[in-house]
């Protein structure tokens, strides 16, 4: 299963304070670890809320507001977007990651073409994996 591994934003990454040389270089090294195992697809740390926008779509009207967001505690400061064989092994990967008393993480699986149903027609599935196909052929 694939899942997503949600870091939450705090203070401090709301702030643009950066993480330390210590916390990067054991990052770095859990980074590794996830690697030579196959977990990690992907990661990044992501800016904070006030070089972002938010749009709002109601009906046919689009609302965009910028940043900064103020509810600290919903926004996201960054992902890591990881294959394994279940949520009890992210679980434990998850519980050696490098954080300190103030982090929160949010782990949410990632829905397959077969969590659809009937509704993920044959068109559809091959839409999708046309489209998947010229990502990788891209990166």
């Amino acid at each position: 299963m694939r899942c997503m591994v949600i870091v939450k934003a705090n203070r401090d990454s709301e702030a643009g304070v950066m993480p330390s040389e210590q916390l990067l270089s054991a990052m770095g090294h859990y980074n590794e670890e996830l690697v030579k195992a196959g977990i990690m697809l992907a990661g990044e740390g992501l800016q904070p809320s006030s070089k972002g926008v938010r749009v709002k779509f109601s009906g046919h009207a689009r609302t965009v507001t910028d940043g900064p967001f103020a509810e600290t505690k919903e926004l996201v400061a960054g992902f890591w977007l990881w294959q394994v064989k279940s949520m009890e092994e992210a679980v434990e990967w998850l519980k050696r990651a490098p954080f300190d008393d103030d982090a929160e993480l949010e782990i949410r699986q990632v829905f397959e073409a077969d969590d659809f149903g009937a509704e993920f027609t044959p068109e559809l599935r091959e839409q999708e994996e046309r489209l998947r196909a010229q990502l990788a052929a891209k990166s």
